[in-house]
């Protein structure tokens, strides 16, 4: 409510709305005037006033009329209505109410009488303002809580998404708009870890399909820890092959170093497990290949069933590296060697004729890292 109150007085004598003028001006109030029953109307759709005194006798429409009309108006705010009448007659009050009116005075209109309505109104109309704007903020709150919800929503689900694919780090950083849209088809420089178990097959044909599961699900579970752990891009599962990549969606400056870090922990890991596994009769070891080379990388598939994937050379070169490998053993390309500089401890295995390449491939055997 506007301060100071604004006030229609609605009278078609002028003697009264004088008088009304004049007390409800000494009392601090804005006051407007109308003299008959459309003068109201109008009026009091486009001022808008906090109260109205109305006149049950007017011209051209009464003061009972005009005040159903504007109580019925879903457009009009609530605005208390005294009805003022000079006549005695209870039936006048009665319609009066009937019609809406909040309240009522007779004439002639009692000072004290006049001023106690008034106020009495008033505060019953910023009340009333109060709770309409609570309302409305609240409503606003709801909505906006619910805009936050499905926005939440829909994060979780593209977190949950982008998951399947990359490092909780690495999604974190897609998700703030540190990197653009990964899904997109791009070209990108990555170093590439291929690793599975020798001796997986002819276990797998011997062994009960739980002691399969069991193995797998220890081995996903080591080494999935450490592709997190270093923030690589976990690009499939398929049994017990792994394929991980180095430098996107996010570019790091050193993929070949993060390559190797993470793989020579895994070969440890690897061989504690195999030292376990062989107490149970497993005989499987790690073999890991990494190539280093540009790829084409993107989203594969359909709707429904899609996988983050890299499709070029570097990838073959890696899985023929990794299937090359004996048990515990890390095989590298010349690229990745040349990228790791002295981080690497190696031994040259010579030129090794990879399936599906004519030339012949140089790489290392990793020994260690130097720190």
């Amino acid at each position: 409510m506007r301060d100071p109150a604004r006030i229609l007085v609605a009278d078609d004598t002028p003697a009264n709305v004088r008088m009304l003028e004049t007390r409800l001006a000494r009392e601090g109030y804005e006051v407007c005037v109308a003299h008959d029953g459309e003068e109201t109307l109008a009026l009091a759709r486009e001022a808008k006033p906090d109260l109205i005194l109305l006149d049950i006798m007017m011209p051209k429409v009464d003061g009972i009329d005009v005040c159903r009309r504007l109580k019925s108006d879903p457009g009009f705010p609530f605005t208390p209505i005294i009805m003022v009448t000079a006549l005695s007659d209870t039936k006048d009050v009665v319609a009066g109410l009937e019609a809406g009116a909040d309240d009522y005075l007779t004439k002639p209109l009692d000072a004290q009488a006049l001023s106690a309505r008034v106020k009495s109104m008033l505060r019953i109309k910023s009340l009333h303002d109060t709770v309409r704007a609570q309302a409305l903020e609240l409503e606003r709150w709801n909505r906006t809580l619910e805009e936050r919800v499905n926005a939440q929503l829909a994060e979780l689900e593209r977190v949950s998404r982008l998951k399947r694919f990359f490092s909780p780090q690495v999604a974190k950083l897609i998700l703030q708009g540190g990197t653009a849209d990964p899904l997109e088809s791009h070209r990108r420089e990555v170093t590439v870890v291929f690793l599975d178990l020798r001796g997986f097959t002819a276990f797998a044909e011997a062994a009960e399909p739980e002691d399969v599961m069991g193995v797998l699900r220890e081995y996903h579970a080591r080494m999935g820890e450490l592709v997190l752990a270093h923030e690589g891009t976990l690009e499939r599962f398929a049994g017990d092959g792994m394929m991980i990549f180095f430098n996107d969606p996010v570019l790091v400056p050193n993929p070949a170093e993060r390559a190797l870090r993470m793989t020579v922990e895994m070969r440890a890991r690897a061989e504690e497990l195999a030292a376990r596994w062989s107490r149970l009769g497993y005989e499987l070891r790690a073999g890991i290949g990494i190539a280093q080379g540009f790829a084409t990388i993107g989203a594969i598939g359909f709707e429904g069933r899609l996988d983050y994937g890299a499709i070029g050379t570097v990838t073959n070169v890696a899985a023929r590296l990794c299937a090359e490998a004996a048990g515990g053993e890390i095989l590298i390309s010349q690229r990745v060697y040349a990228a790791a500089g002295e981080l690497v401890d190696v031994q040259p295995v010579g030129e090794l004729k990879l399936k599906g390449f004519h030339r012949a491939v140089p790489a290392y055997r990793v020994l260690g890292l130097r720190t």
